[in-house]
């Protein structure tokens, strides 16, 4: 026969607070101009992280980390309501970014022996997906899901229908965003079509260790495992040839300041980088991509993926943006680290392809790792 205190026992240890979350907390964001209500997960673990994800893009809205001096800091750029993120203020902030991330030329391209027009919004050329339905701009269904290692977490899905800004097939795709005990912030991609079409999947997030907001980002260190780029004409369409990196400017082989030689791009198109690396080795695992340190600090965010290409581009185009928390957002004061394919592959036999067939999953995943030392 148990003790009679055993019950009580039972009853307390279940009572106390356990120290990571067991599921995200959910908030209201704000409305669509259709009516429809955006919503804010909210996930954290026990080392003080919490990511805040929305429904509006299947973005990363806050990523706060609590440093060592016990003091919160948000690490990404983004808004404090829904509003934001439908205005012309967004620059793509920590989105889903799709049916294809970068650009694609000439806002067309042909496959099994059809030609498709595509929305054209980067001069005459078609970028992350198109202008009004592009994944970036969509309402996603959000609900908990933990991940393959119990850690809390959210799956986003949403259903593309056949033409939708001019892509073909109707495309259902998935991205689960899980936040475990090491600081790393996991996301894997799935997406199945009943058609034929180009896909090229990746998140947007503007980093800045320092926090965002930050003057710069170009005392930042970058480490890329990449020994080619991708060239680009000036419109910053790939040429389809690559490029070694060694004694270029783009050289990250080794820890370099973003700021070291940025100037080499400054005065170009580029208006700063915003370059294809191809990566080393890649397997069917999560690999080391890239890794960004921020001395003052001693901040680093490590990233690793499964996919060829890493887009490494410098917030070239903010224009002193009002984000969350009052933040001013300006030129070179982020960076973003996309694992991607190449932009317009499409075009480019040579490159990996972004061809999703009937019958096929399409599958990859990015994992950003946050660490203090």
């Amino acid at each position: 026969m148990r003790h009679p205190g055993f019950a009580l026992l039972l009853l307390a240890v279940a009572a106390r607070p356990v120290a990571a979350q067991a599921t995200p907390e959910i908030y209201d964001f704000g409305k669509t101009p259709a009516g429809d209500k955006v919503k804010r997960f909210r996930l954290s673990n026990d080392k003080g992280t919490v990511v805040h994800l929305i429904t509006l893009g299947a973005a990363i809205q806050r990523w706060d980390i609590k440093g060592k001096d016990g003091k919160t800091v948000n690490l990404v750029l983004g808004f404090d309501d829904a509003a934001g993120y439908q205005s012309d203020a967004n620059a793509y902030f920590g989105c889903t970014t799709g049916r294809v991330a970068g650009r694609i030329a000439n806002a067309t391209f042909d496959l099994d022996g059809k030609t498709y027009k595509l929305a054209v919004n980067n001069g005459k050329h078609h970028l992350h997906g198109g202008v009004k339905r592009s994944l970036d701009k969509v309402l996603w269904e959000g609900e908990y899901k933990r991940g393959k290692d119990g850690s809390p977490g959210v799956l986003f899905t949403y259903t593309s229908p056949d033409g939708e800004e001019g892509y073909p097939g109707k495309l259902k795709v998935e991205v689960h965003y899980t936040l475990n005990k090491k600081n790393e912030l996991r996301i894997d991609y799935t997406a199945t079509t009943d058609k034929a079409t180009p896909i090229n999947l990746t998140n947007h997030s503007y980093f800045n260790l320092a926090g965002a907001g930050a003057d710069t980002v170009l005392d930042h260190e970058l480490t890329v495992d990449a020994e080619w780029y991708a060239a680009t004409d000036d419109e910053l369409i790939p040429t389809g040839k690559l490029a070694r990196v060694e004694k270029t400017p783009l050289d990250f082989s080794k820890a370099t300041k973003l700021g070291d030689r940025i100037d080499a791009y400054t005065k170009g198109p580029f208006k700063g980088y915003d370059h294809t690396f191809l990566l080393s080795d890649r397997k069917r695992e999560a690999t080391f991509a890239g890794r960004l340190t921020h001395p003052p600090t001693g901040r680093t965010l490590t990233v690793s993926t499964t996919e060829p290409a890493l887009q490494v581009y410098t917030a070239n185009y903010l224009k002193n943006q009002k984000g969350a928390d009052g933040k001013m957002y300006k030129q070179h004061s982020a960076v973003c680290l996309e694992t991607q394919h190449v932009p317009d592959a499409v075009h480019h036999p040579a490159f990996p392809s972004t061809i999703l067939r009937p019958g096929e999953t399409y599958r990859q995943t990015c994992v950003y790792a946050f660490d203090e030392k």
